[in-house]
């Protein structure tokens, strides 16, 4: 009969999928169209087009709370992140839908002489594309948000499937209060939109990551227009291990 889905758990998470066009194109593997068009003006004032780290993550370096391995940079933009790890001794992979994005990270890491295996990825495509570990840390630094509620289940699956035993994920996601959406999940599905990103409050974060042990979980640091490392306070910032 036609319009019935198929019979798998990823056929049902596609049909959810379809209830948030145009959005949907942020996230799944056909949405390089829209995030092309949002990195195609590199000297837009994006705070995160500029070439710095996440202040959090240089942080739990520098108290050696994560160690050099492999390392996964999830959405990874310009790659400002994947060059920090591939500069502290990580072997990196980076991953992002936007071919612009991957095009501009590639530019950085040959202008740093750095060796990061940079791809033009659906995370969580499964079958002969699928992302393979073990990732001895996930770097998530502004993706998270932008999935609707239905995909936390992908999320939760492509960590259980890469990250190594003791690995840690270090995330930064919109806070509560701060910005992006607080309406309800059931909400977004009658919307049929995701209004620019969900804000998460550290109880929800702790909840959907209840697998993992906390680390640590606060407000990213406001990092003055001067510093070498990118900090917005709107920003929760969490590392929790495997």
């Amino acid at each position: 009969m036609r319009g019935r889905t198929g019979g798998t758990g990823e056929d049902v998470l596609r049909l959810l999928d379809g209830l948030f066009v145009p959005e949907a194109d942020r996230w799944t593997a056909d949405g390089a169209g829209w995030w092309d068009g949002f990195y195609a003006d590199r000297e837009r004032g994006v705070p995160f087009f500029a070439a710095k780290p996440d202040e959090n993550l240089v942080s739990y370096l520098d108290r050696g709370l994560v160690r050099p391995g492999r390392a996964l940079d999830l959405g990874c933009g310009p790659g400002r992140n994947a060059l920090l790890l591939a500069g502290r001794g990580f072997t990196v992979d980076a991953v992002d839908l936007s071919p612009a994005a991957v095009a501009w990270a590639r530019e950085r890491a040959r202008e740093a002489g750095a060796d990061i295996g940079f791809r033009v990825q659906d995370a969580f495509a499964t079958g002969p594309d699928a992302l393979t570990g073990p990732y001895d840390l996930i770097c998530d630094s502004g993706c998270f948000h932008h999935l609707p509620p239905h995909r936390r289940v992908s999320y939760l699956a492509l960590l259980d499937r890469v990250l190594a035993p003791g690995g840690h994920l270090a995330l930064s996601c919109f806070a509560a209060g701060a910005m992006g959406s607080e309406l309800p999940d059931a909400a977004f599905y009658r919307e049929g939109v995701l209004h620019g990103g969900l804000a998460y409050g550290p109880e929800s974060l702790r909840r959907i990551f209840t697998g993992l042990t906390e680390v640590e979980l606060r407000r990213m640091r406001d990092e003055p227009p001067d510093s070498p490392h990118f900090g917005e306070p709107f920003l929760w910032t969490a590392l929790f291990r495997c």
